[in-house]
């Protein structure tokens, strides 16, 4: 058996940037062993799979345009929400599948999410906003962050917010030593040139550090839009890759904006 296999480079229009997403297109489901084993052999932060067969609960698409479904592995675990590797899977479909259409729908363990493709090749995905709750430090992740939080809130992520850019830039935590958390840990703070900078981490999930988080963003936008009294914010992922992302709050939704870039298409060859 043949599958396809796409990797393409989110919230960025340069080579060897941004947040890298196999997407591999499938007739149907294979057992979930064997999409964790080619997540795990991808290695990659995230594995998109999908395919046109969309499953009961799905119910009637939202729109008449192309639908799809839509899951995610990092190269430990299935995850119920995932953004770059998203726009990625929009991407290809948009350029490869359906060159007409400019907008696409995926069902997932978040429910329906929506990629626009916009006159100026930007991709805008349409994810739920993620709720937020002020939490006390944890005594051990400080020590493995090896600074002192300005504030932290619990919700998909841990989320702790440092006094400045550079504390986000330099950061080298002790990722051996992070506490066993849902996901991951988002530390961010106000920016230099961008509204908000941020990092991803999720070593308990396979993803030591993420280069470019979408959904990580989906939380990051309800706090910094309150933070700073706007709903159009400007964000930039300050990991090696790095990735730039422009993030809207629309009432409890979440909109981001950003291009993709293609670096390798090729075949997997399962020997089933």
């Amino acid at each position: 058996m043949e599958v396809l296999l796409h990797q393409i480079d989110a919230f960025t229009d340069a080579p060897f940037s941004g947040n890298p997403a196999a997407v591999m297109p499938l007739p149907t489901w294979l057992p979930d062993t064997v999409l964790q084993q080619l997540a795990e052999e991808n290695n990659l932060a995230e594995t998109a799979f999908y395919t046109s067969r969309l499953p009961p609960e799905a119910g009637v698409p939202p729109g008449s345009w192309p639908a799809y479904h839509l899951r995610w592995f990092t190269p430990m675990t299935e995850v119920v929400m995932c953004g770059h590797a998203t726009l990625a899977a929009a991407a290809h479909i948009l350029c490869d599948i359906q060159p007409g259409e400019d907008r696409v729908g995926f069902f997932t363990h978040s429910g329906w999410l929506r990629v626009d493709r916009t006159d100026d090749d930007e991709y805008v995905l349409d994810l739920p906003a993620v709720a937020s709750v002020p939490a006390e430090p944890d005594a051990a992740l400080v020590a493995a962050l090896g600074v002192e939080p300005v504030r932290v809130y619990s919700g998909a992520d841990v989320v702790v917010v440092l006094d400045s850019e550079r504390q986000v830039r330099e950061l080298a935590p002790a990722l051996s030593a992070f506490p066993k958390v849902q996901r991951g840990v988002v530390v961010t703070a106000r920016g230099d040139e961008v509204d908000f900078v941020s990092r991803f981490f999720a070593p308990g999930v396979g993803v030591p550090e993420d280069p470019v988080t979408g959904s990580a963003h989906a939380q990051l936008a309800p706090l910094w839009s309150a933070e700073l009294g706007r709903s159009r914010l400007t964000a930039r992922q300050l990991s090696r890759r790095g990735g730039s992302l422009g993030v809207e709050l629309v009432e409890d939704r979440v909109l981001l904006t950003g291009r993709c870039h293609r670096y390798l298409d090729g075949v997997v060859t399962l020997d089933f």
